[in-house]
């Protein structure tokens, strides 16, 4: 063999190793970059950002927050912000809007920005500010009183679905504990669930779907691939009220053993009411979180 044979056959088992390796070293930067882009849904800070935008934002980021999800757009505006606007203060912070809560606007038929109500410019304005993805947040008590209001749903969703993905965006829905009570003998949830997978995927809440006496990985198993985003939150021990991340009940290793199963990309730490200064409360989920090394 002579010395360029030598350095073909060198450069060769290189190659192959590389090969061999490389669905390895995917598999561990996508978990070390899945530990380093803990996000947060905006509506914990909800008081504090209506009297401080910018300094309430500059605290998000500096406890190490790196994605958002955002509440509270309307009729063009995020936070009385422009896309425009939004988007540069967001960036300046190193904070990326990932995805944003919109109402059905089924109740408040004059609310703009809404599923029912200049949903394009909503899906538009999304785009520019850089979301991947745009949910249904709520249903208030009056869009949810009978199971026909929920049949409808599957047809306004699949629209709204449809709108985003247009955009380029992914629609999706939040659910609460409610959807889990029966109407006329029939699970709201799996009425939801019946929606396009491809229009409709599933933001699960971790703590409503425990509350709801679910588990979370027995939805996986139902609906697999379907839950991208969820919101990591925890309960209390005692009173099932809220709880910062890995101080309550919530078995969190069980759930993100399963976050293939699921489908997960992007996950938030949320509070809806906290006990102490809520500015505290992400802070002690962010490290509880970083933690668990998820």
């Amino acid at each position: 063999m002579n010395y360029d044979e030598k350095i073909s056959r060198k450069s060769f088992m290189k190659a192959s190793a590389l090969m061999l390796a490389t669905p390895m070293l995917s598999k561990l930067n996508w978990e070390s970059k899945a530990a380093s882009k803990i996000g947060l849904q905006l509506y914990t800070l909800r008081n504090e950002l209506s009297k401080d935008l910018l300094g309430t934002l500059k605290k998000v980021s500096a406890i190490g927050y790196k994605e958002v999800e955002l509440f509270g757009y309307s009729d063009g505006k995020f936070f009385g912000k422009t896309p425009k606007e939004f988007k540069a203060m967001l960036g300046d912070l190193g904070l990326n809007p990932v995805s944003g809560h919109y109402g059905a606007g089924v109740e408040n038929k004059t609310a703009k920005g809404t599923l029912s109500n200049n949903w394009q410019q909503a899906i538009d304005d999304a785009a520019e500010i850089g979301q991947k993805y745009a949910v249904c947040a709520y249903l208030t008590d009056k869009e949810r009183q009978s199971i026909d209001q929920y049949k409808s749903y599957v047809d306004l969703f699949n629209k709204s679905g449809e709108v985003a993905k247009k955009a380029g965006l992914q629609f999706g829905y939040h659910n609460h504990d409610f959807e889990f009570k029966k109407i006329d003998g029939q699970l709201p949830y799996e009425l939801i669930a019946s929606t396009d997978p491809n229009l409709v995927k599933l933001e699960l809440d971790l703590y409503w779907i425990v509350k709801a006496g679910m588990d979370p990985v027995d939805l996986f198993k139902k609906y697999p691939g379907r839950f991208p985003l969820w919101h990591v939150k925890d309960m209390d021990k005692t009173d099932q009220s809220f709880a910062e991340v890995g101080t309550g009940s919530i078995d969190f290793k069980k759930i993100f053993d399963a976050r293939k199963t699921a489908g997960l990309t992007h996950f938030f730490v949320e509070q809806d009411v906290a006990k102490r200064p809520p500015l505290e409360a992400i802070e002690i989920s962010f490290k509880n979180v970083t933690k668990m090394k998820v």
